[in-house]
Order: structure tokens, then C-alpha cells, then sequence
């Protein structure tokens, strides 16, 4: 018997932690381009020094070459860089397996 892997739940957790950096996918709302970003930690993702409940803070803005929509991201990240909070403008997230569709 093979046991299938269970899709990642994106809701709860759009970022994939991959050694040195963390890893989103996403959609433009307007003309639907596909993103791969890998944010490099410690530099893409800053500590938190404001008010907040992160230890680490990632405030991002994309644009993509099929047309001029900003994309923002924001979260705010514990110490072993796990999601507090997320949120996207512009934009949706989706999973690695939508992105190589």
C-alpha cells in the first residue's frame, strides 16, 4: 500500500521553510501570472523590533512582467520562522503543486 503525502494546507501556512530561505507561491490577481520567491531570512525577512507578537517581520511588493498589478506580502514569523500572521493584496497564494501546473 502507498500512503499519498496530504496537500499542504496554504490557508494556515503559505511559506516553505528550505534551509537559508523561506519559500511562497502566489498568483496575480489581475492577469494570472504565477510567483516563486524564495525570501532569504535574515535579509528578505527582518527582525521585529516594533510592536507585534513576531520575533521576525517580511513586508514584500512584487510585479510581474505580464503586467504593472502590485503584489503585497506581509507576516510576521516566530523564532524558527513558522507564520503568525500573513496577509496578500493583489494577489492569492498558492501551493507548489498550482505553481507547476
Amino acid at each position: 500500500m502507498f500512503f499519498k503525502k496530504k496537500p499542504r494546507d496554504i490557508g494556515r501556512n503559505p511559506f516553505y521553510d528550505n534551509g537559508n530561505t523561506v519559500v511562497v507561491h502566489f498568483q496575480c490577481n489581475k492577469c494570472g501570472e504565477k510567483f516563486r520567491s524564495h525570501l532569504r531570512k535574515y535579509y528578505d525577512v527582518s527582525v521585529n523590533y516594533g510592536k507585534g507578537k513576531g520575533a521576525y517581520r517580511l513586508d514584500k511588493e512584487f510585479i510581474g512582467s505580464n503586467c504593472q498589478n502590485r503584489i503585497q506580502i506581509t507576516a510576521e514569523f516566530n523564532r524558527a520562522f513558522k507564520p503568525l500572521s500573513f496577509e496578500i493584496v493583489g494577489g492569492r497564494f498558492i501551493s507548489k503543486e498550482e505553481y507547476e501546473e
